[in-house]
């Protein structure tokens, strides 16, 4: 028996939960990559020993809210870079920008603190999941209207038949994720 790829250990853990939370979705749920200790270790290494390289290495990492917290607070940590949180609109006390983008049905907003990166900072932008990139791409545009420099997006799963990953790359951000469920 062959050992698995870190990416197929990972898939392992994914659980899928139907219909939620709508008919017809299935949901990719991130939380038991985190509740087994030696899974979340793996999971953060993996990301870990990518940006550890030089050409990869970011000033700070940036996370989208809410999961991208998780995941990016610990990469920064094990990096030694700063980290910064981009949260939904009304969350962050000081002086902000913001960003709308669209969603399916309606619209949101996430905000940045104004001195959260410096200009020429070289950004990791770090979430759970790419699903249709609107998210990630609101992240990189308020990262940008600050001078800094989004060298990557990362997640742990990308859904491509939504479309994200493959809009994000069009518009020049590299992604890097772990593990696709393509055609689910």
């Amino acid at each position: 028996m062959q050992p698995l790829s870190v990416n197929e250990y990972l898939r392992q853990h994914i659980r899928t939960v139907p219909d939620w939370p709508a008919p017809g979705v299935q949901f990719r749920d991130i939380t038991p990559l985190l509740q087994d200790p030696k899974v979340f270790r793996v999971l953060i290494d993996a990301f870990v020993h990518r940006y550890m390289d030089k050409a990869l290495r970011p000033d700070v990492v940036a996370g989208l809210d809410a999961r991208g917290f998780i995941l990016g607070a610990v990469v920064a940590y094990e990096l030694n870079v700063g980290f910064v949180p981009i949260r939904k609109k009304g969350k962050l006390p000081f002086t902000t920008v913001e960003e709308t983008y669209e969603l399916e049905y309606g619209s949101a907003t996430v905000e940045l603190h104004t001195d959260a990166v410096k200009p020429g900072d070289r950004v990791l932008l770090i979430d759970d999941l790419i699903a249709t990139g609107g998210t990630m791409m609101a992240g990189r545009k308020l990262l940008e209207k600050l001078g800094a420099t989004v060298t990557e997006g990362a997640a742990i799963v990308d859904l491509p038949e939504l479309g994200g990953s493959a809009r994000l790359r069009e518009s020049g951000l590299p992604l890097y994720t772990l593990v696709d469920f393509a055609g689910h």
